[in-house]
């Protein structure tokens, strides 16, 4: 699904309406937050985010990992790979796995180190263990099941936390005040927008700052062509934004729900559309694993690009900091 836009207004009737069931949804949600889990035997680093949508985990989960190997460490993935039919907990194999079985995010996960999908984090956990010294949570940090070691809340630099509102009335998946109990950091990706809203409840939780940089090749790739940009994930106009902040000409963008998977009929209309137009197909890089699979059976489309995009941080020797500090201390 995609994000109402009365989630990011101040004072919206819809909202109003829906106060009661958010007020209701937060307590419960506030509530199952402060039960305890299990413990694995390896440390656990959360990578999540405070609202539904889109904030850019998956990238930030990769960079933690890669600061891990950096530290000597074995990371290994745990995400229930959403959209993926496989309960699990599977190891996931990049040569034989597609979308399909265990999500996008999965597959991306998997090119910088193994991955554990399952709907079940603890079981994940325990098959976790086995493989790596450390796991990086994608996602889940407001799910009690597994205990953290450290938790970061990746917030989007555009939308913050929207109007502060719990689900269904706003974005946020639990009061404010609960997830700060389960959060040790704060990782703002982009603009510094939302830290007036933040600040005043996230303190004293370090706030550090990143960015999601596009690949520059692509970039150059697609200068002076006219652009049919589409995107299947938490918040599609952030990709298209990006691509004209960097001067790129979009001709006409097309928005699909997160993790929907793309079937074969709309793929060739994509293409005949482009061909027709004189445009140039292009997405993101999520978007290109669930494509993957049909991209050779759609006749017309061998003319996507693919814009992938790099984590980049001012704090990446704090961040990597306290990461020694914190593995140290589980490890007393």
């Amino acid at each position: 699904m995609r994000a109402p836009d009365f989630w990011f207004k101040s004072g919206d009737w819809r909202a109003t309406l829906l106060r009661p069931i958010a007020a209701l949804y937060g307590a419960i949600a506030a509530f199952r937050m402060n039960q305890s889990g299990f413990q694995a035997s390896v440390p656990v680093i959360c990578i999540g985010n405070f609202t539904a949508g889109g904030a850019g985990k998956t990238p930030t989960a990769m960079a933690i990992a890669a600061l891990l190997k950096e530290l000597g460490e074995t990371p290994v993935f745990l995400t229930r790979g959403y959209g993926g039919f496989l309960k699990g907990p599977h190891r996931v194999d990049p040569a034989r796995d597609d979308a399909a079985a265990v999500g996008d995010e999965a597959l991306l996960l998997a090119r910088v180190a193994p991955v554990v999908k399952s709907a079940d984090r603890v079981q994940g956990a325990r098959v976790a263990s086995d493989i790596g010294s450390v796991i990086v949570m994608d996602d889940g940090l407001q799910n009690p099941t597994l205990e953290k070691d450290f938790s970061i809340a990746v917030v989007d630099g555009e939308s913050g936390i929207g109007n502060g509102l719990c689900l269904p009335a706003g974005p946020l998946r639990a009061p404010l005040v609960a997830q700060k109990r389960r959060t040790d950091a704060v990782l703002l990706m982009g603009a510094d927008g939302p830290l007036a809203a933040l600040s005043p409840v996230m303190n004293p939780r370090p706030f550090w700052h990143a960015t999601l940089v596009p690949d520059a090749a692509a970039l150059t790739a697609l200068r002076g062509r006219r652009l049919f940009a589409f995107a299947g994930i938490g918040r599609p106009d952030k990709f298209f934004s990006m691509l004209e902040r960097e001067g790129l000409v979009l001709a006409e963008r097309r928005a699909f729900a997160d993790h929907a998977p793309y079937h074969q009929d709309t793929l060739v209309a994509i293409a005949q559309h482009c061909q027709r137009e004189g445009l140039v197909p292009v997405t993101t890089e999520k978007d290109a694993v669930r494509i993957g699979p049909l991209l050779q059976e759609t006749s017309g489309l061998a003319s996507l690009q693919v814009v992938p995009v790099t984590f980049q941080s001012p704090d990446r020797d704090t961040i990597k900091a306290a990461l020694v500090n914190r593995l140290a201390h589980r490890r007393l």
